[in-house]
């Protein structure tokens, strides 16, 4: 689990994914970790925060920079075998969202 990414100041783009997972996860940790590393090595990128429960549901929010870069990670080879992989076997569900982040707080005292 990866929470708490540091973002520099907002705006910037998030891309929410929220998935259950299926039955067949062969190859699935690898070709995640795969991914986080790839990720990090794109222009725009600014972090990630992730988080799985044992039987299944998660949700990982990646950060860009601007739109640009996160439309230039969605054409990445590998990242698109990631997708189709995660299509066809590693995921029962998901949804996936692109947001603008205008604000960020931290805490515990917030704003």
């Amino acid at each position: 689990m990866t929470l708490l990414c540091p973002l520099t100041q907002p705006p910037c783009y998030a891309v929410i994914f929220a998935s259950l997972q299926g039955d067949d996860l062969a190859g699935y940790d690898a070709m995640a970790e795969r991914m986080a590393t790839l990720a990090a090595q794109q222009p725009g990128y600014l972090g990630v925060d992730s988080a799985r429960t044992t039987d299944g549901p998660g949700i990982t929010v990646s950060y860009w920079a601007d739109e640009a870069a996160l439309l230039a990670w969605k054409t990445v080879a590998q990242h698109a075998l990631a997708q189709k992989l995660g299509k066809e076997r590693w995921y029962s569900h998901y949804t996936l969202r692109v947001a603008k982040v205008e604000r960020q707080y931290e805490g515990p005292e917030g704003r």
